[in-house]
């Protein structure tokens, strides 16, 4: 009889145990935001706990519209946080992007947590947050190039946002200056800002540690990355800074101004038949959009988020003085492979430089045609992405008095759908870092391909946890501050010093 009672306490403790054991797994699906719960998922296998489409701010519509970031409302009961909430509205600006979320709206403030399985609340795991690129005009947190079934596995929490684009997201005109006491436009940088405040106040609750945030972005999301680290509204909120291929170091022209931006988008503005904000907020928004096609809006020193131009700010170290790791891919200007002639070349090259031709050419030789083609690719590569970031990370190495890692990513993929030749391309490095090769459309992946993104993804986790990328069983990396050595990420990685200096410290000139 003690026997069965043993057995049946037993049984009834194991019941018990398994219970609670269900319960405290589903409850780790339910984390406490500052504006209310949210329920997850498991992704990859149970690996990764996914929190989607999470509100960061207000909708920034009706009279929010082109207005600072504010605060987002609070709500009753658990919120649904497994869908992607919609990206922000955009025209159809790059082919090859992939959406997953239900569409676009103006309503698209929202951010994505993934962190680890085990993560709990005082896990303390390091946050990288995830800037997408598309020129400011296009991009949305939900494209499976940079889905986060795979970083968090390497012991970090993964934060990726959606932020407003092209005339949503910068627009300056007088009327919105004088609305906001002098300062217009970046209306797309605030959301970063906003979405790095709300990193602080609920990332704890996910298993993040909110002192130890990396930013991280490619393209325009690395222009926004060299943005943050130099305003003086992100002081404080992040500690780390990767750039892929980017940086707001271009030489700054007359129309860049917040006074020639607001002339240029008061004519747009005009052009709709508004006088006054009013109107413009009620305006649809698909005539927006449409009016707005092929019209750049840029961001400016608006004199709130910037006070000066970012290389100002560099050059007199008024820059988060963070740790840096920044470069760019091999063939950024792959787009202009085709047509080159030894003879266009050097006609290109006596326009363009004149008396100085003959150094020029020797930078960007084009005595064949194969010569010009690829010289073609190096000049439009560097004027395009990789002046203006070996700029910034010179800059950053001077007066930050910071660890500084430099790269070039130098693995040319297969031809593609997208991408009819050997190039690494620019925006190659993506699926790399995050571990999703397998998004690619029609591209066969090499074992070569896989070792890489395993070694870039273990590199890019190591410096978002200790400000340094180098790790067990990966190839030395050394601090380009320290010695001006470089690493090339290739199907064999080596260093070396930087070969191509003289032809940026040419362009310089």
């Amino acid at each position: 009889m003690r026997i069965v009672m043993k057995i049946a306490s037993f049984l009834v403790l194991v019941v018990f145990v398994m219970g609670l054991s269900t319960a405290v797994y589903a409850d780790s699906l339910t984390v406490k935001t500052e504006q209310g719960k949210v329920h997850g998922k498991t992704i990859n296998d149970g690996k990764v706990k996914a929190f989607l489409g999470l509100p960061y701010a207000a909708a920034p519509v009706g009279d929010l519209r082109w207005k600072e970031t504010q605060p987002p409302a609070k709500w009753k009961g658990t919120r649904d946080a497994a869908s992607f909430g919609a990206r922000c509205v955009q025209g159809a600006v790059f082919e090859d992007m992939v959406f997953r979320d239900g569409g676009a709206s103006e309503d698209c403030l929202f951010l994505n947590v993934y962190a680890p399985a085990e993560a709990k609340t005082r896990s303390k795991l390091p946050v990288m947050f995830w800037i997408h690129g598309g020129g400011y005009e296009g991009g949305a947190s939900s494209e499976p190039r940079h889905n986060g079934d795979f970083l968090p596995t390497k012991g970090v929490v993964l934060v990726t946002i959606n932020y407003r684009l092209g005339v949503f997201g910068f627009l300056a005109t007088a009327d919105l200056a004088k609305e906001a006491n002098g300062a217009a436009g970046n209306y797309g940088i605030f959301d970063m800002v906003a979405a790095l405040r709300w990193v602080q106040a609920n990332i704890g609750n996910f298993g993040g540690d909110p002192k130890n945030v990396t930013i991280f972005g490619e393209s325009a999301g690395s222009f926004a990355v060299s943005t943050l680290v130099a305003s003086p509204l992100a002081q404080g909120l992040f500690a780390k800074a990767i750039g892929e291929s980017g940086a707001v170091f271009e030489n700054l022209e007359p129309d860049d101004s917040l006074e020639a931006q607001e002339v240029k988008n008061g004519k747009w503005m005009a052009s709709l038949g508004v006088t006054s904000l009013e109107e413009l907020r009620a305006v649809p928004t698909a005539r927006i959009l449409y009016s707005a096609k092929g019209i750049h809006f840029a961001s400016v020193v608006d004199g709130r988020l910037l006070t000066e131009p970012v290389p100002t700010t560099y050059a007199a170290g008024r820059q988060a003085h963070v740790p840096l790791l920044a470069g760019w891919n091999h063939d950024e200007g792959s787009f202009i492979a085709e047509g080159m002639t030894a003879e266009k070349w050097k006609a290109h090259a006596t326009e363009r430089f004149q008396e100085r031709t003959e150094e020029f050419l020797k930078l960007y030789p084009g005595d064949t045609e194969e010569q010009a083609t690829r010289s073609a690719i190096d000049y439009s590569g560097d004027t395009f992405i990789a002046f203006d970031t070996w700029k910034w990370i010179e800059a950053h190495r001077k007066t930050s008095e910071s660890p500084v890692y430099r790269y070039r990513f130098d693995l040319a993929a297969l031809p593609s759908k997208y991408h009819p030749a050997a190039f690494a391309f620019h925006s190659d490095d993506i699926e790399y870092v995050f571990g999703t090769l397998d998004t690619r459309p029609g591209e066969t992946v090499r074992p070569e391909d896989r070792k890489l993104s395993e070694q870039m993804m273990s590199y890019w986790t190591n410096f978002a946890k200790t400000g340094d990328p180098n790790g067990p069983g990966l190839p030395a990396w050394p601090r380009y501050d320290k010695g001006g050595l470089l690493i090339h990420l290739d199907s064999t990685i080596t260093t070396g010093p930087d070969t191509l200096r003289p032809r940026y410290e040419f362009l310089l000139k």
